[in-house]
């Protein structure tokens, strides 16, 4: 999957998971937006999700995890895992095309429409057209940096925009 005007990144580091999406939304070649927000709470504030892909899709997707996170009591694995699920057997969902980055205080997924619920081997995991960037830069900051995780990830997302045409640097920033 390849979504442009978006980019997504997580990192836990230190007992903090930090999510941050940039703002920008294109259509073509044109930045239609950029201030939009591509990264939200829910499940009573303890969840944190972010998305790259189609706009409503995305919106829909949101709904459609908190509806699974409400089913499941906040189990944010068990709900993942069923919304792939539904995501990937469901005719209608399967036309829907984002990715997204969930996470809790214990835990981060990227979730997709092929079925995938996958937990990063590491504490960084990014999404989006910016993501290979920021992530790299990301996980290079907590190997060798003394920043804090909101540093390390307003400073990888500042790296992803100045290398990625599709990113931006107005950030929207979740921290748990």
């Amino acid at each position: 999957m390849n979504y442009h005007g978006t980019t997504i990144l997580a990192v836990r580091y230190k007992g903090k998971l930090v999510v941050a999406g940039d703002g920008q939304v294109t259509l073509n070649q044109t930045i239609i937006k950029h201030n939009a927000r591509k990264v939200r709470r829910l499940y009573q504030d303890k969840i944190i999700v972010g998305f790259a892909g189609a706009t409503a899709d995305a919106l829909n997707l949101f709904d459609r995890f908190e509806v699974k996170l409400t089913q499941y009591n906040g189990n944010i694995t068990r709900s993942a895992v069923e919304l792939a699920r539904d995501w990937r057997t469901d005719r209608y969902l399967r036309r829907l095309e984002a990715v997204m980055i969930a996470g809790d205080v214990q835990t981060t997924f990227l979730i997709s429409g092929n079925g995938d619920v996958i937990e990063p081997d590491e504490d960084v995991i990014a999404i989006g057209s910016g993501g290979v960037a920021a992530q790299a830069a990301a996980a290079a900051l907590v190997k060798h940096s003394g920043l804090d995780a909101e540093q390390i990830v307003r400073e990888a997302m500042a790296i992803a925009a100045s290398l990625c045409i599709y990113t931006n640097d107005k950030l929207t920033v979740e921290i748990l």
